[in-house]
């Protein structure tokens, strides 16, 4: 005999605790999957500033484990955070921007209801985003490990001293820089730290790896897009000053001189939910608030 009993669905909820309109907006979401059949679940250490009721409370790095969803509540910050938690699961994650840009959310604060109630009737799409793998190494050992979905930067680690770095492409010597630092990113990465640094705004569905000095004292500081199966390496040259690495802005490392930082694409990609069909172009122009119908539109 066949078991037909249906899985038990389940939720985990990401929040921004620092804000205070989180958790009327939290409780809204938890009601409407509680509602559903799922079992919402929180993370113990956001439970402390954000009580929900009727809510499973579960440790970090298991906490997706399972989960049908993960729905971050908050900006971007809050985005990449529940990415940790959903990229080692293979949940899908979705984003409801609480914040002001909120670039990688798919729903804004004001569709809550209506976004929830399509995750809760399966209603949606998933894209798989493309990760990179970062590694470094001093004198042949490992001193750092570790991933991004928007960009690695190698970075000066003192503000008044210009870092030196060698750059390789596929065992190939590329370039010497004098800079504040390099940034390698994502096609998801590309509205983020890259495009401040001056690179390109590449569409989420091209398979690439950015490649964007950052204040670079040269004549060539051209931004690169390589091929996503190339390698970048950056080697903090012996004589400069102490560099930092730091993936998404929340995993970072100190680089000793002489530290080699190795960057290829990952195994393992971030699976993000669509609610819409909504286009990157549209979402750039609303993003970013783009002029699309020209600046004399708004001369008096």
């Amino acid at each position: 005999m066949n078991d037909t009993t249906p899985s038990p669905r389940s939720a985990l909820l990401v929040t921004h605790t620092g804000r205070s309109d989180s958790a009327e907006q939290a409780r809204s979401v938890a009601k409407i999957l509680r509602s559903a059949g799922f079992t919402v679940r929180m993370l113990a250490e956001e439970a402390v500033d954000l009580p929900l009721p009727d809510v499973e409370l579960v440790a970090g790095a298991v906490s997706a484990g399972e989960a049908e969803i993960v729905i971050a509540l908050g900006g971007d910050g809050t985005f990449l955070r529940a990415a940790e938690l959903a990229r080692p699961a293979g949940a899908p994650l979705l984003g409801i921007n609480l914040g002001h840009v909120g670039f990688l959310a798919e729903a804004e604060c004001s569709d809550l209801e209506f976004a929830v109630r399509q995750i809760a009737a399966g209603d949606y799409t998933v894209e798989e985003r493309f990760t990179l793998e970062v590694t470094a190494t001093l004198d042949g050992e490992v001193i750092a490990e570790s991933w991004a979905l928007n960009e690695a930067t190698v970075e000066k680690g003192m503000p008044s001293r210009m870092l030196e770095v060698l750059v390789e492409i596929d065992g190939r010597r590329l370039s010497r820089y004098g800079c504040d630092g390099i940034v390698c990113a994502t096609p998801t990465g590309s509205t983020a730290y890259a495009m401040s640094a001056g690179g390109p705004v590449v569409w989420p569905e091209v398979e690439a790896l950015l490649f964007v000095p950052i204040s670079a004292h040269t004549l060539f500081s051209r931004p690169l897009v390589v091929s996503p199966s190339s390698t970048v390496e950056i080697r903090v040259e012996p004589h400069t000053t102490l560099a930092v690495l730091s993936c998404d802005g929340r995993r970072v490392f100190d680089l000793p001189p002489g530290s080699l930082v190795r960057v290829r694409r990952g195994t393992r990609p971030v699976r993000v939910v669509h609610l819409s069909q909504q286009s990157f172009t549209e979402r750039l122009v609303a993003k970013l608030r783009l002029p699309v119908d020209g600046w004399r539109q708004n001369r008096t």
